[in-house]
């Protein structure tokens, strides 16, 4: 059973982001204040739950969290200021976005910079710990896989609706015969790739 929380004295958000490990389209990130008894016995890190329960979960974390919010960082700026610096401007930007000021964020992982004027805790493996972070794990990986499959239509080659942007075989293979899109990071994994193709 994954803990409900850190501290009694605070208002805490459980942060993670969503598809930092794309060769295309936005990294997502939620953040997510749960009431402080709250269990499920589902809720789980989001890589370790199938896509229909990742679905029941995210309608009632929103409707059970005291306040939740997701953002996301589009490829230009990824290609800008890095991944690794785009997923913190992620979290912070859904932090941002909360109605509730937290006193106490907990971030998956084991780094995080922002101009939040908020504490933080960094959980290694936060998303398999906490419910607040899995919450937070579901909603920035089930918004972001709406938003691939929505842009799938525009560029159905890539095979989006199924590999989410992420480094498949199909996805390779389309990238050697039909290039990059507008939805695609030029830097990182694929930088080196076209490298290879061109």
């Amino acid at each position: 059973m994954l803990l409900s929380h850190v501290s009694d004295h605070f208002i805490e958000a459980g942060c993670d982001e969503a598809g930092r490990g794309c060769l295309a389209g936005p990294v997502f990130a939620a953040a997510v204040i749960l009431p402080k008894k709250f269990t499920h016995p589902l809720l789980n890190d989001s890589k370790k739950l199938t896509k229909a329960q990742r679905e029941l979960l995210r309608d009632e974390i929103r409707k059970s969290a005291m306040d939740w919010a997701v953002a996301q960082i589009d490829p230009a700026t990824i290609d800008e200021i890095n991944i690794l610096n785009a997923s913190f401007l992620a979290i912070e930007t859904a932090v941002k976005k909360l109605k509730q000021k937290p006193g106490l964020l907990l971030i998956d992982g084991n780094r995080f910079k922002s101009d939040l004027d908020i504490p933080f805790q960094c959980i290694i493996k936060g998303d398999g710990k906490f419910f607040s972070i899995a919450a937070a794990s579901v909603l920035a990986k089930t918004f972001r896989d709406d938003y691939m499959k929505q842009i799938h239509k525009e560029y159905p080659l890539y095979d989006w609706n199924r590999n989410k942007g992420y480094p498949t075989p199909a996805h390779h293979e389309a990238l050697s015969r039909y290039g990059i899109t507008p939805h695609h990071r030029k830097s990182f994994r694929l930088e080196r790739q076209l490298k290879m193709i061109f």
